[in-house]
């Protein structure tokens, strides 16, 4: 799905909040529950699940992963930045 008529501001046309996970990608902030590192074996086992299921989002554009996100969906987008800026960009957008 694509979405248009998205401003580049932190609201999108239907007044959802948005985060920017890097290279121009966003993500519904209120969506997002968990921020979590890759490294870790059971990590790396629902990013492989989720690739199987076709419920992986990679916007990496081919670096390396430092954050992965789960979302209300089931949906796990990986991003290059890092899991703490991701937090910290969560929690300045419930302010």
């Amino acid at each position: 799905m694509v979405l248009t008529n998205i401003a580049p501001s932190e609201k999108g046309c239907f007044g959802l909040k948005l985060i920017n996970i890097g290279f121009g990608n966003m993500v519904a902030a209120g969506r997002i529950i968990a921020i979590l590192a890759p490294e870790s074996a059971p990590i790396k086992r629902m990013i492989q699940e989720a690739k199987e299921h076709g419920m992986l989002i990679d916007a990496t554009h081919g670096r390396r992963t430092r954050a992965v996100l789960v979302t209300d969906s089931d949906h796990v987008i990986l991003t290059y930045l890092q899991s703490e800026t991701m937090a910290n960009r969560v929690s300045e957008d419930e302010e």
